[in-house]
């Protein structure tokens, strides 16, 4: 017998939902994770008087209790929605570009999560532009609902005419690129980096990712709210860990994978950073795919997993500065919970400004306690102030000037929000700064990547087949998908809902062998008589 049905490797958002969702579908499960407590990004941390959020600014997919949407289906399911406090956020997102003299900003709009209220904001700010507003409102909601409910049954049809007629939006938008379908939209220049804003969220300027993906977004925030949860992600990180524990699954926290066994390219035990071995017949693996593969396996990369990851490219990390102020958010001019603060509009300026520590073009504040005041201390905020940067300049930099280059690019994100927001340094009462670095360490993630690979067109979950070389062995989170909460929460409970379908299918095979058996010898039997009657 095995020790476990299977083993998950990494208490990140996928391995969490996998985690829960197999023992409560009945297989006897094991939990590894390195670090000292659940959620990888999903997770907080206390200074002083606050308890900060360290990487959710804004949770998609729960929709309202009047309106849910998937993901109170899937925490439902878990059991863990009626112990989750969740807070709808009023707006989806301030958009403001500062007067480079000092004087009233170029832009300044901010957006209602509100699907009627969205349009008529784009249109009172863009008169000219309505009837394109509303087609192109209306294009995101078609598609999104085709993504929703028909893409999915249609990936199976073979024939292009019949594909087209069952994803007519997909087929003519989808895959283009954001920029190519807002370009054919919108002529303000200011319009269509308002609409995109939300690539902050992908990590690649519009021209480099799938449109069907920037539609989702702004459909999905706008129709069904912008949320988080009261306690932050660890509230969710930790619901789930219970829930998994109550239904008899086993963690081992402080304790990572260090070695997959496998024999004839089956997985079939793991060994754990303390020296344990735990046999098991299905592996889900949170981590990345290059620990996975290259470093965990006890085999060479198999050939496809080696193919597939040459073909992508690293995914952006993040500067980010966690603030506690000693003044209301209204003291220094917060008036949403995340705002997107911009210098140029040409998204791609800001995204090669990632690869370098330059002062960035492009960051976003996120405050805690706009819309949920329990958030933070009475009469005081907690803020985020986040920057996207790759790994590779901060890996490049000296060790000895590493404080430096860390202390000045905080610097540089002070002054960047301080032409906004007002005087942010004379109130903070408590801060603290997270390198692509610091990334990398927490979250033992390549390059601090915290969205996986980079999430460009090419890189479609539609263009990529499942690695299944190793026969047990299962990706789920960003690194085979989307990055962000919703999607690595979605993607840890489909790929163990897959696991759990082979299980079943497995014991339904050994319970009719028997069957087989006995009806192999009634026919032997049946045929000795009809030879002795002969």
């Amino acid at each position: 017998m095995t020790d476990f049905d299977a083993i998950v490797i990494g208490a990140g958002n996928g391995g969490l939902t996998a985690a829960a969702t197999l023992q409560r579908g009945g297989a006897r499960t094991l939990l590894l994770e390195r670090h000292n407590i659940p959620g990888g990004c999903a997770t907080s941390f206390v200074r002083g008087n606050f308890e900060f959020e360290v990487a959710l600014h804004q949770l998609s997919g729960m929709g309202t209790e009047k309106q849910p949407f998937i993901m109170r289906q899937v925490f439902a399911e878990l059991g863990i929605m009626d112990k989750l406090d969740v807070v709808v956020e009023r707006d989806l997102y301030r958009y403001v570009m500062p007067a480079k003299d000092g004087s009233e900003h170029a832009i300044d709009i901010t957006l209602p999560a509100s699907w009627k209220g969205l349009e008529k904001t784009l249109v009172e700010h863009f008169p000219d532009e309505a009837p394109a507003i509303s087609k192109f409102l209306a294009l995101c909601e078609g598609l999104s609902m085709e993504c929703f409910m028909v893409l999915p049954k249609a990936k199976r049809i073979t024939d292009e005419q019949e594909f087209t007629a069952t994803c007519p939006l997909f087929t003519q938008y989808g895959l283009q690129s954001a920029k190519d379908v807002l370009d054919g939209f919108f002529k303000s220049r200011e319009l269509k980096a308002l609409v995109a804003a939300y690539w902050c969220y992908l990590g690649m300027p519009p021209k480099d990712f799938a449109f069907k993906d920037l539609a989702i977004m702004f459909y999905s925030y706008a129709a069904f709210k912008p949320c988080h949860v009261k306690g932050g992600s660890q509230a969710i990180s930790s619901a789930l860990l219970e829930s998994f524990l109550a239904a008899g699954g086993e963690v081992k926290f402080n304790c990572g994978a260090e070695k997959i066994l496998t024999k004839n390219s089956q997985v079939k035990a793991v060994v754990t950073e303390s020296g344990e071995t735990f046999s098991c017949h299905q592996i889900i693996s949170n981590i990345s795919p290059q620990h996975t593969f290259n470093e965990l396996l006890d085999i060479p990369t198999p050939k496809q997993a080696a193919q597939d990851m040459k073909s992508r490219r690293l995914g952006t990390s993040a500067f980010v500065l966690y603030i506690g102020l000693d003044c209301a958010p209204q003291d220094i001019g917060v008036t949403a919970a995340s705002s997107f603060i911009v210098d140029d509009l040409e998204e791609d300026i800001a995204h090669d400004l990632m690869s370098t520590i330059a002062p960035p073009k492009h960051t976003m504040l996120t405050c805690y306690n706009y819309d949920d005041p329990s958030f933070a201390p009475e009469g005081k905020s907690a803020i985020s102030l986040v920057c996207l940067q790759y790994g590779e300049p901060w890996q490049n930099i000296a060790a000895e000037d590493y404080a430096a280059a860390k202390y000045q690019f905080a610097e540089h994100l002070l002054d960047h929000a301080e032409r906004v927001f007002p005087n942010i340094r004379a109130h903070i009462e408590e801060i603290e700064a997270a390198t692509p670095l610091t990334m990398m360490r927490y979250l033992n993630t390549p390059g601090g990547a915290i969205y996986g690979f980079q999430q460009n067109t090419q890189d479609a979950n539609i263009f990529r087949r499942r690695i299944d070389q190793v026969k047990g062995l299962h990706m789920a989170g960003s690194w085979m998908g989307m990055g962000g909460f919703q999607p690595t929460y979605m993607a840890g409970h489909t790929t163990a809902k897959g696991v759990l379908k082979a299980f079943a299918a497995a014991t339904q095979q050994a319970s009719q062998q028997p069957q087989q058996a006995q009806s192999s010898a009634t026919q032997q039997v049946d045929a000795q008589k009809e030879t002795a009657h002969v």
